[in-house]
């Protein structure tokens, strides 16, 4: 990751859709909502170094705090084992 482009602290996201860009060398993406919810936290570090998501993703790379806007939503997310497991069927 060379550039991360970070959402308002404030501003509203709705669950799925984009609230921000990463670049690498190859390619931009956009970054999808977990949650909806108000942004109450963004990580300012990757303004100067975007590459702690890739080098620390739990702890010095997170993205944002959101303020969930609807507790339901965090039934339809993954736990860190099945994302591991649709990972690894998504590359076979």
């Amino acid at each position: 990751i060379v550039f991360v482009e970070l959402p308002e602290v404030g501003s509203q996201i709705d669950q799925g859709n984009p609230f921000g860009v990463v670049e690498s060398v190859k390619t931009v993406s956009d970054l999808y909502a977990p949650v909806g919810g108000k942004v109450i936290s963004v990580n300012k570090a990757l303004e100067t170094s975007p590459e702690k998501i890739n080098n620390a993703p739990y702890e010095e790379g997170w993205i944002v705090e959101i303020e969930l806007s609807n507790e339901k939503e965090l039934e339809s997310l993954l736990d860190a084992d099945a994302y591991n497991e649709q990972c690894k069927n998504e590359m076979e």
